[in-house]
């Protein structure tokens, strides 16, 4: 009869986020002893990780120091694309490879961008709220807007990063019977049919709609700054679902508060949750959503099924999505 090999200890960190109750998390708990946190602080993470040999999370930060204190750990996987949560050096030294999760929420974020520049342009809720209060009751004619409507046909997407979700964009954008243009680092790889590629000073001053999906790095942060939102269209919109740093948020706002730009619709800041404030709260025209457009529940399935496979392939010995220098040691 073959030996039963001991189930590994896994933890999730910060459960939450990917399931908050309306997913089933049987499928990793087939795979070892496993823990879910809600949510952890930094003070929390050694105590509840200690025992972990296969380590989730999304937003807890794994830096070298709170690494040295978890000598069982064998696999880290980040409930998402992004990983500068994780000292990636420093798991590398020990041969712990650190695997992400990519594609799974381009649908649900593409859809989250158009729900805000709908919001910008045919203001629905502000529509409703006015018949909710007896305005329509109480005109003579049969309809009426409270501002001039733009329609989406024949305007310019112009798309800041041309990945998989940018990708998504510009197909529903040229849905809509908008003309795309983008600024990508491989524009001769990702060309699509009617993508144009411009410069980013191009893509400011040509479009109707910028939509930003850039992953946040040293090279572009507050790239979306003075000089770039001075040479938009009056008639303009700023649409933000990649990171808050991104854009230099002091300059936004005065770019709003003199009608540079007719509006922004943002889903992430520049720190997140703005507990001590933003300076973008309180700006005229600016809808802020909260780091929501990636989380259907579809898009979190996907997520929690591209999880399953990273800590089933480790268990395997041939780890998957590895995002560190590290060899197959385990």
């Amino acid at each position: 009869m073959p030996t039963q090999l001991p189930r590994p200890h896994i933890v999730a960190l910060d459960g939450r986020t990917l399931n908050p109750g309306d997913l089933s998390w049987n499928k990793l708990k087939a795979l070892g002893h496993l823990t879910v946190y809600e949510f952890s602080k930094a003070d929390e993470v050694c105590q509840r990780a200690k025992e972990a040999e296969i380590l989730l999370a999304n937003k807890v930060i794994l830096d070298a120091a709170q690494l040295a204190k978890l000598p069982k750990l064998r696999c880290i996987c980040v409930t998402a694309t992004g990983y500068n949560n994780v000292d990636l050096k420093a798991a590398g030294r020990r041969g712990i490879p650190v695997c992400n999760a990519v594609g799974y929420g381009s649908d649900s974020v593409a859809q989250h961008v158009f729900a805000l520049l709908l919001a910008l342009t045919n203001r629905v809720q502000a529509h409703h709220d006015s018949v909710q209060q007896g305005r329509w009751g109480a005109i003579d004619d049969f309809c009426y807007t409270l501002t001039s409507i733009p329609e989406l046909a024949g305007k310019t997407m112009g798309i800041y990063g041309f990945g998989r979700i940018g990708q998504k964009v510009a197909q529903i954008a040229q849905a809509f019977g908008m003309e795309v243009i983008a600024t990508h680092k491989h524009p001769d790889r990702d060309a699509a049919p009617g993508v144009e590629f411009v410069s980013l000073k191009t893509l400011f001053e040509r479009s109707d709609v910028v939509s930003l999906h850039a992953p946040l790095s040293n090279e572009n942060k507050g790239i979306v700054n003075a000089s770039l939102l001075a040479g938009m269209k009056p008639t303009a919109y700023l649409i933000n679902t990649g990171r808050g740093g991104l854009i230099d948020e002091p300059a936004l706002k005065l770019a709003l508060q003199s009608a540079q730009l007719a509006g922004a619709a943002l889903d992430v800041l520049s720190v997140e949750p703005p507990k001590h404030g933003n300076v973008l709260l309180d700006a005229p025209n600016c809808l802020i959503t909260p780091h929501m457009a990636w989380a259907t529940r579809e898009a979190r399935q996907r997520l929690l099924d591209i999880t399953v496979e990273n800590v089933s392939a480790f268990l395997r010995g041939e780890p998957i999505n590895v995002v560190n220098t590290v060899g197959n040691r385990q």
